[in-house]
């Protein structure tokens, strides 16, 4: 199998799993979220699968991040009511983290290994996408790990230590 198809195979189960998580998961948010990452991966799929077929990649203009802020802003009082996750919940955003930390290190030596400019630029932008993935996770299972700490790191809100200009 080349690095073409194994990558359509990770895409495939990575749609799959997020499907399956999105329906396990009972916070809306974390729900839209999984769905969200799902698009990507369906695009993504799209991509590698024109490169099979030789035809030029038709990279669209996407943002994961972007995406899932325009979900979290859509439902922030829904998710600052909702202070603990459940552990299988927890456990799908680990998994998810560590599929996106495979597909990274995967794409990222499949980009320095590239028979051609095209393949290159294509597993470097699968390669950044999964970062943003990863980082859409691990910010999600941080806030479902702590809501409070979390509100205060992305609020940058500071704790009064008892100073003088408090």
């Amino acid at each position: 199998m080349n690095a073409v198809e194994i990558a359509i195979k990770m895409e495939t189960d990575a749609i799959a799993f997020y499907k399956e998580a999105a329906a396990k998961v009972k916070n809306i948010v974390g729900q839209k979220m999984f769905l969200s990452i799902r698009e990507d991966e369906k695009r993504h799929l799209d991509m590698l699968k024109e490169i099979m077929q030789g035809l030029d990649i038709r990279f669209q203009d996407a943002s994961p991040i972007r995406n899932v802020k325009t979900i979290f802003e859509e439902h922030r009082a829904e998710m600052m009511e909702r202070v603990n996750a459940t552990s299988d919940e927890l456990e799908a955003f680990k998994i998810a983290m560590r599929m996106e930390e495979e597909g990274i290190a995967f794409y990222r030596k499949q980009a320095s290994e590239a028979p051609s400019e095209k393949e290159k630029a294509l597993f470097e932008r699968l390669s950044k996408e999964e970062e943003e993935h990863f980082a859409v996770f691990s910010n999600t299972y941080f806030f479902l790990q702590n809501t409070g700490s979390w509100y205060l790191w992305e609020e940058h809100g500071i704790v009064d230590g008892g100073t003088p200009w408090a």
